[in-house]
């Protein structure tokens, strides 16, 4: 993985390599910023420049006027050669450790850790650097079950970096989504990531900072990644697949500066086309007062798993929030919309109102909050779609 590879980010790119050049890459980074701006992928890029062979061999930067640094005479990239470099492009380099949220396996005696899943990861990172919690539970084939740390992961990590580097340079930890590590887990590891061995990194990316442990974020040195202007997005849809600009620049639109949704808006036969039935009917259904069919939506989606149970409610309230925003003047540019989501809007928009987004919003937010919390399914579908039947005519 090349920084050249990396999507955008052209501030956070040349900080990181200035600071690698000045050997000033601290040894706990967090990259935090919104899902699918391209965290991980800087992430990827900066552990290979710092296993590179090359970059660490190179002159000691020129200093022009005023003290600025030229950069030019120093590599931009990992040298792509070197034995370090082919081994890092595979992910599979023996000091580029891995750590992420994973989820027990069925029938496992064991204590789960992410060397379970590492086959799993490597194919999902050789495939596309460019994916979310979704997908990565998806391969997982986590159904109901919600990825976190498991203890036994700090464990393995000390374990690791308590022997000597394999190639005899630096080593690199990435830990992807730090806020999904409960407070055993991370307490574990603070002692690790406070003190680590000798040239030992440690790369974080966080969708969630305010989420990880404050001990953890105080020992970390945090850099901000922005999100992606719809330019950049649309000009790497069109580069990497070919599509018409028109088409390129509406997913990058409705994304909204995220490069991962673009790429599940792109795909043919995506999760949300399914979602934006399901939020058809029950709207229509509540709206219509048929509680037989409602009772049969609620049991439909009470059989899916939790996590995707979860987005859906996230999209409803995205979906929700739209609507609202399609009853204003000037809803072409606030609006986030696909041409089928908006056709919809043209005559659903005007029940969505002052006098009920809100409470529409709370309960979308509160089905949300009692699936995480294990609550029956069932019956958070089914109240859900009875509430919506009086916000509806308000």
């Amino acid at each position: 993985m090349q920084f050249n590879d990396v999507i955008g980010q052209e501030e956070v790119k040349q900080r990181l390599l200035q600071d690698a050049h000045n050997n000033r890459i601290p040894h706990a980074l967090m990259l935090c910023g919104p899902r699918g701006v391209g965290k991980l992928p800087l992430a990827l890029a900066l552990a290979q420049f710092l296993l590179c062979e090359h970059t660490e061999q190179t002159a000691e930067p020129e200093v022009g006027l005023f003290g600025s640094m030229q950069l030019a005479a120093l590599p931009t990239e990992p040298c792509g050669a070197c034995r370090n470099c082919r081994m890092a492009e595979n992910f599979a380099h023996p000091d580029l450790h891995f750590s992420f949220p994973i989820i027990k396996k069925k029938n496992s005696s064991t204590a789960p850790i992410c060397d379970d899943y590492l086959a799993e990861w490597r194919a999902q990172l050789q495939e596309n650097v460019y994916f979310d919690i979704n997908d990565w539970l998806e391969d997982m084939k986590a159904e109901n079950q919600q990825a976190t740390f498991y203890v036994g992961e700090s464990d393995s990590l000390l374990k690791k970096l308590a022997i000597k580097s394999s190639q005899g340079g630096r080593r690199v930890v990435i830990i992807w989504l730090p806020e999904r590590m409960n407070q055993e887990t991370a307490n574990k590891l603070l002692k690790l990531i406070e003190e680590p061995p000798a040239r030992t990194h440690f790369i974080m990316t966080s969708e969630e900072p305010d989420k990880v442990l404050g001990t953890i974020m105080s020992r970390t040195q945090r850099i901000n990644v922005p999100t992606l202007d719809k330019a950049t997005v649309a000009a790497a849809l069109q580069m990497r697949f070919a599509l018409p600009q028109t088409h390129a620049q509406e997913l990058a639109h409705v994304a909204q500066g995220n490069y991962t949704q673009a790429l599940h808006r792109m795909a043919a036969g995506n999760e949300e086309s399914v979602f934006f039935d399901q939020f058809v009917f029950l709207m229509r259904t509540a709206y219509m007062r048929k509680i037989k069919d409602l009772r049969s939506w609620s049991d439909e989606m009470a059989a899916r798993g939790r996590e995707t149970q979860k987005r859906f409610l996230q999209y409803a309230q995205h979906l929700v929030r739209e609507n609202f925003i399609y009853n204003f003047q000037r809803q072409d540019q606030l609006n986030y919309q696909l041409q089928r989501e908006s056709e919809f809007s043209v005559r659903f928009a005007r029940f969505i109102n002052e006098r009920n987004v809100i409470r529409i919003m709370d309960e979308l937010t509160q089905a949300e909050v009692d699936i995480e919390g294990n609550v029956n399914a069932k019956m958070v579908f089914f109240d859900l779609s009875l509430k919506i039947i009086v916000l509806l005519i308000q």
